[in-house]
């Protein structure tokens, strides 16, 4: 039974940071390209990283310099590090798995290539 856990979501004000962290289990964690999305209220599920299993990052443009993307294969973890978080930050985020591989950066942002989902952990960020 493949499971991911999120972790690491809080509130906390304009410019701080977290480190999110999604844990895997039922799946071999090192052959799976790992993405992070998140859905603001009233909004659709959006890309925010990915990892591949060999260790390519993806980044919505938004965010890029700001977050970073990583995994720790022998931990079965992703990380999604977030600096500068600024209310507009504010959503529920999600890890995801997925099993294929890839050529092209734009699949990796769409939610459908996605195996497993985790349940999502709130980040609030106030002003």
């Amino acid at each position: 039974q493949v499971q991911l856990v999120e972790s690491g979501g809080g509130l906390v004000q304009a410019g701080d940071s977290l480190r999110l962290s999604c844990t895997t289990s039922g799946l071999t964690f090192r052959s799976y390209s790992m993405g992070w999305f998140r859905q603001a209220p009233g909004k659709e599920r959006e890309f925010v990283a990915a990892i591949t299993w060999v260790g390519g990052t993806f980044y919505k443009d938004s965010v890029k310099g700001r977050f970073t993307i990583s995994r720790d294969n022998a931990k079965n973890t992703s990380y999604l590090q977030m600096n500068s978080l600024s209310p507009e930050d504010t959503a529920v985020f999600y890890c995801a798995c997925a099993a294929g591989r890839y050529s092209y950066s734009s699949t990796y942002r769409s939610t459908s290539t996605y195996d497993y989902w985790g349940q999502g952990t709130q980040v609030t960020v106030s002003s």
